[in-house]
């Protein structure tokens, strides 16, 4: 018998990402089947960019051997209101989605943005995927802007886990993708 309702923190999640000013649109469970991994998906935007073209993707995942050494932490507590160590933890993905870009921003200065906006809470990773149509065509850039986070079983096992300064962290990180989408979707003249 699993010690953590996985199901109830996601619900619970995406009722506080509501709470953080994001709109919630679809949520997905899978499961590998050899394995027993699992996956969590919820979409989501900031309530500012409703029709508008950015989304973020959470992606929640579970390895089971952390979730059975888990289970067995807590069947080896001699007091069952005891908390186990913090020693389990499961990643936790923040992916933003925008359209391909006109005008190409320098990274450099956009990973050093969203490094601020992220802080040690939510580290954001940059890249940047350009494509080519045929070999006269111009460039077209995609950016990937990812944020990962540590999600602490023996938390959500207490009920304190909240990731609060992550929700602010994302939405304020939305909302500078969503001030400058404007300019570099632009086309060159």
């Amino acid at each position: 018998m699993a010690s953590i309702d996985l199901p109830g923190f996601v619900a619970d999640l995406k009722d506080h990402a509501m709470d953080h000013a994001f709109h919630v649109h679809d949520e997905r469970h899978f499961m590998e089947t050899y394995s027993l991994g699992q996956s969590w998906e919820i979409d989501l935007h900031p309530e500012a960019a409703c029709g508008g073209p950015l989304d973020l993707h959470l992606s929640l995942q579970v390895d089971p051997r952390v979730l059975l050494g888990f289970d067995e932490a807590i069947m080896m507590l001699e007091d069952p209101f005891d908390e186990p160590e913090d020693l389990w933890t499961m990643e936790l993905f923040f992916n933003w989605t925008v359209p391909p870009l006109a005008t190409q921003p320098d990274l450099l200065v956009l990973a050093t943005d969203l490094a601020g906006l992220g802080g040690p809470d939510l580290p954001i990773e940059v890249s940047a995927t350009d494509t080519f149509a045929d070999v006269t065509s111009a460039s077209i850039r995609a950016l990937g802007i990812v944020g990962t986070t540590s999600v602490s079983l023996s938390s959500i096992f207490a009920g304190k886990e909240q990731l609060c300064s992550q929700l602010d962290r994302s939405h304020e990180i939305s909302m500078y993708l969503l001030d400058h989408l404007g300019e570099w979707t632009e086309q060159s003249v």
